[in-house]
């Protein structure tokens, strides 16, 4: 017969086992990868966050979007349970966050730290030609976070010229408005019409894909929550998709109090807010491949 003190060494040694080596123990997501990886936003398992300030081992451009800080002092790995769908043994969650020095080259207004895939070219890149999709899931941070009386812009796609964004995922108050969804996430068009919301869940993971047809001028949005596989939530939409540019994942806090959001407005002091993210990456979906 085996001892309670056994049975009670036994539960020490796997907790103790399970702490040391979280990812053995934590549940995976069970999204599949069906289409062609085009860009890469996945961060290995055994990733530090020293490796983002080093452009070998870092899936992200080490120059931007950010401040004087390094990636290393702004970036976090959260190492949160349950992964995102897209997410499995070899790879973990990122988390981007902002303080009062998160100012961009001379863009005062804002406080912005953002993400670039380290091989997306401003011009003629491989991101905006043909039929692409963009995943990401994103996961709030009850330590840091986000005032949403302010406006966020966390994932969009910049025309070359920085004239416009071909789409916009935004959470807060969008500037011009009542406030009265700022606690939906909501995705906007070229033309800043919403076209997708739904409101922010402050526990569980939620997914996102971006289908942009660059031939045909489209847009198409799919969502899930948790480990639930995406779903169309809109139909094949038409979008300017002209312009070329490059993918932004990260947080962008816009100021309030005046008309000229980049260079004043008010931030209060003391931010210390984060958006953790999961399952990056930007697929090719020729043929109608999406990874669902």
């Amino acid at each position: 017969m085996i001892s309670s003190l056994s049975i009670l060494a036994s539960a020490l040694l796997a907790a103790s086992s399970a702490a040391a080596h979280p990812s053995r123990f934590a549940k995976r997501g069970t999204g599949v990868i069906q289409c062609p990886v085009v860009f890469s936003g996945l961060v290995p398992a055994d990733a530090t966050v020293a490796d983002f300030d080093t452009a070998s081992t870092s899936p992200f451009n080490t120059g931007f979007v950010r401040g004087s800080e390094s990636f290393s002092e702004i970036l976090l790995l959260p190492g949160v349970t349950p992964s995102s769908r897209f997410d499995n043994d070899s790879t973990q969650a990122l988390e981007v966050t902002i303080n009062d020095q998160s100012i961009f080259q001379t863009q005062n207004g804002f406080r912005r730290v953002g993400l670039q895939f380290k091989d997306d070219s401003n011009e003629g890149g491989q991101g905006a030609v043909g039929v692409r999709t963009l995943h990401w899931s994103v996961k709030q941070d009850p330590t840091k976070p986000l005032n949403l009386t302010h406006e966020y812009l966390n994932v969009w796609h910049e025309a070359a010229d920085f004239s416009a964004n071909q789409f916009n995922f935004e959470m807060g108050t969008i500037i011009g408005t009542s406030g009265a969804d700022k606690d939906n996430f909501k995705i906007l068009n070229r033309q800043n019409t919403e076209v997708f919301s739904v409101p922010v869940d402050e526990a569980a993971w939620q997914n996102f894909a971006i289908t942009l047809d660059f031939d045909k001028n489209t847009i198409q949005i799919f969502y899930s929550a948790g480990d639930e596989p995406l779903a169309s939530v809109t139909d094949v939409l038409t979008n300017d998709n002209s312009g070329g540019g490059q993918y932004q994942i990260g947080m962008l806090k816009k100021p309030t109090g005046t008309d000229d959001v980049v260079n004043s407005g008010f931030q209060e002091t003391g931010i210390d807010e984060g958006q953790i993210y999961g399952g990056l990456f930007l697929e090719d979906s020729a043929d109608g491949c999406i990874s669902l």
